[in-house]
């Protein structure tokens, strides 16, 4: 994005919560983040990218979840099979798209998907997955069935599936990290 003062807008998984958005953004240092949780104002992102290429950064790097929804908007939508979950998408076309409309400024758009799955585990990753694991068979050998492994830091601890989907589980708007991501100066689009 740099060294082609452009925009990149990244499109990444989560339907209906910005969780991933929201650490991804973070942690690889994007400049805007559009999370479900928080219906964003395009003219809002537009500012602030202008504002950055005035200050002499020339680009700007977009982290948008799937599933996140302009203000006065619906949800971006490629498709509906009969009978199944809608299928969200196409989120970093059209807003990048309407940035480089709104801009000037050049523009590209990648959809990460499944290829954000395809990274080398570390060794936190095999842990987890073993501690996952191993608690799943305990669970078996003590008969909890109807339940999931829950991580629970520090402890793997059986839900029942009931509790378990009861409630999505959203980004709270309170939470250090929507608070993190604003004192960095991240735009969430309101």
């Amino acid at each position: 994005a740099e060294s082609h003062e452009r925009i990149m807008v990244v499109e990444v998984m989560g339907r209906y919560a910005g969780w991933i958005a929201m650490h991804a953004g973070v942690a690889g240092n994007a400049h805007v983040i559009l999370l479900p949780e928080i219906p964003y104002d395009v003219e809002k992102v537009v500012a602030r990218i202008k504002a950055r290429y005035a200050g002499g950064r020339r680009y700007c790097i977009v982290v948008v979840a799937e599933g996140a929804i302009p203000k006065d908007g619906t949800l971006s939508t490629i498709g509906e099979d009969l009978g199944r979950e809608v299928r969200i998408g196409g989120l970093a076309e059209k807003v990048g798209q309407a940035l480089g409309e709104r801009t000037g400024f050049e523009m590209r758009s990648l959809v990460l998907g499944h290829l954000q799955r395809g990274g080398s585990p570390t060794h936190r990753d095999r842990l987890l997955a073993l501690r996952f694991g191993a608690a799943a068979v305990r669970m078996v050998e003590q008969g909890k069935f109807g339940h999931i492994v829950a991580y629970q830091p520090p402890h793997m601890v059986p839900v029942s599936i009931e509790d378990a989907i009861a409630v999505m589980k959203t980004v709270p708007l309170d939470s250090d990290t929507v608070q993190t991501a604003r004192d960095l100066g991240i735009c969430l689009g309101d």
